[in-house]
């Protein structure tokens, strides 16, 4: 094959998006799916395989600011990769990578994020499991709380434009403190709670609830409404799309609005953080058939300024040798020097106190994977007796990292 990978001219967009729809076994995307896309893709980070005219591999970016434990860094928000059935296998995914990554490091972006529509994919380009998505599916009736729990404040429901001013300022308050999410720019806000045909899966509109404590929004949830009315008897279902709280109380005042309204048989939701507290205020926890995949799979694409970037929890001085065949630039051995009011990161030639792949340092690095955890999968070696036990505590982080933002 002679494949050509180039960055794609603005006129080249739709046939870009097309491409990739082609790659997940999609038909060509309905025009509001392209006008919802338009909105936040960028032509300039949108790379494509060309077999002569015809595109056949896609992958595309977003220029994010990513919280990590204790700051906020850029990052490339990996998006839009597929390869047509017709191409797979001949190394055009392997291209698209590598030119994908050398475009990223040259933009000094130290990590890069993304989405996995299979979790086996990414790993051999140094993308590690860094965060978890939760899922949770229970009766209303079985979803009373634990005892002692007082609601407070009120919810109000608003329209879509209402309820984005009202949640701005609640995102604002979470997302810099919890490591894996994004800063939500204006045409983020309009694009994550736009409402398609396609996004509604035969379900309701958005319905959008705010919780409100002395006049000020502190949690909402944006959620749908499946109906179903066999003989006249509702079990209907509550799917939750998004929520997010600023106070421990607003956050369950929020879940008990959703357990509460009528009609409702069950309540469900696909992307909870791995520490979930709704765990602990369900006086029956099993009611939640609480599940666990993957989430957000992170990549150090230049592993000095993202160590240094981050801060940690415990100050202590550890050095790393780091394993990276598809980034040979991060390959070697780095001393690292942090704490929660800064850190160094540097080149070293001392000997190391930990062995691993960029993969699994990527999976450590906003506190989602335990070091021992990784140790005992056979990911990490501990060369120096201790160093595994120093360096979960330096990156653990409280909360677990989550992103509810998809893309």
């Amino acid at each position: 094959m002679d494949i050509e990978i180039r960055t794609i001219e603005p006129g080249q967009w739709d046939a870009f998006y097309t491409a990739c729809e082609a790659a997940f076994g999609q038909p060509a995307p309905a025009e509001d799916e392209r006008a919802s896309e338009r909105t936040v893709s960028e032509v300039e980070r949108s790379l494509a395989a060309f077999d002569g005219a015809e595109i056949v591999g896609t992958a595309g970016a977003f220029s994010f600011r990513l919280s990590v434990p204790g700051a906020v860094l850029p990052a490339a928000g990996v998006t839009q990769v597929g390869v047509k059935p017709t191409h797979r296998r001949r190394g055009v995914n392997t291209a698209l990578m590598r030119r994908q990554l050398d475009d990223i490091h040259s933009r000094d972006e130290p990590v890069a994020i993304l989405y996995a529509s299979e979790g086996g994919i990414y790993g051999r380009f140094g993308y590690g499991l860094a965060s978890f998505m939760c899922g949770v599916d229970i009766e209303t009736a079985r979803a009373g709380f634990v005892r002692g729990y007082r609601p407070a404040g009120r919810v109000r429901l608003l329209d879509r434009a209402a309820a984005l001013e009202a949640m701005r300022p609640v995102y604002e308050r979470v997302w810099t403190r919890t490591p894996g999410m994004i800063e939500r720019t204006p045409a983020w806000w309009e694009y994550v709670f736009q409402d398609t045909e396609h996004r509604r899966e035969g379900a309701s509109t958005l319905i959008f609830a705010v919780h409100e404590s002395e006049g000020e929004p502190d949690a909402y949830a944006a959620y749908r409404v499946k109906h179903d009315w066999p003989e006249s008897l509702p079990i209907n279902a509550l799917w939750v799309e998004e929520l997010v709280a600023a106070t421990p109380q607003a956050y369950a005042d929020m879940w008990r609005y959703c357990f509460d309204i009528d009609l409702m048989h069950r309540v469900r939701a696909w992307n909870q953080p791995s520490d979930d507290p709704l765990l602990y205020l369900l006086a029956e926890p099993r009611r939640l058939r609480f599940t666990v995949r993957d989430g957000l799979f992170a990549r150090l694409v230049d592993v000095p300024p993202a160590l240094a970037g981050r801060r940690y929890a415990t100050t202590d001085r550890i050095t790393l040798e780091v394993r990276d065949e598809f980034c040979p630039w991060n390959d070697g051995r780095y001393a690292l020097e942090g704490g929660p009011d800064g850190a160094v990161c540097v080149p070293t030639t001392k000997s190391a106190d930990l062995v691993l792949s960029a993969t699994d340092l990527g999976a450590a690095y906003m506190g989602g994977a335990g070091f021992p955890t990784l140790a005992r999968a056979g990911r990490v070696v501990e060369e120096t007796p201790g160093a595994l036990r120093r360096a979960d505590d330096m990156f653990r982080s409280d909360p677990a990292p989550w992103c509810p933002s998809m893309f």
